[in-house]
């Protein structure tokens, strides 16, 4: 029987950085850490930032972001104006950085 898993993501995020967290191709059950983006130069709006991020996110049925700061609030409004994401349902917590281990491990909780 197979079994219908949805496309979820998690991201650690605040300005400067972003760690993608999915299942890899062909995983089924298992969380990782996906990508890592950073900010290039100065972006201010941060639009090409998010679209770096949300490249790594194709057919995103639920995300939840967490970080420090208010990216995570601008770009879930960010996902909501992009006709790709306006049915993705989307979470946000605040969270101080930690290891991508504990990254996995919150994501996994969060998303399960």
């Amino acid at each position: 029987m197979t079994q219908n898993i949805k496309k979820q993501f998690g991201i650690w995020m605040d300005t400067q950085h972003a760690r993608i967290v999915g299942r890899p191709f062909g995983e089924t059950d298992t969380f990782s850490v996906i990508a890592i983006e950073t900010v290039e130069g100065n972006q201010n709006p941060p639009h090409k930032f998010f679209k770096q991020i949300l490249t790594h996110m194709q057919n995103a049925e639920e995300v939840h972001i967490t970080g420090t700061g208010t990216s995570q609030e601008q770009l879930i409004n960010f996902m909501k104006e992009s006709p790709q994401f306006k049915n993705t349902v989307t979470n946000e917590s605040t969270s101080n950085k930690m290891s991508d281990e504990k990254l996995v491990e919150f994501m996994a909780e969060k998303l399960h």
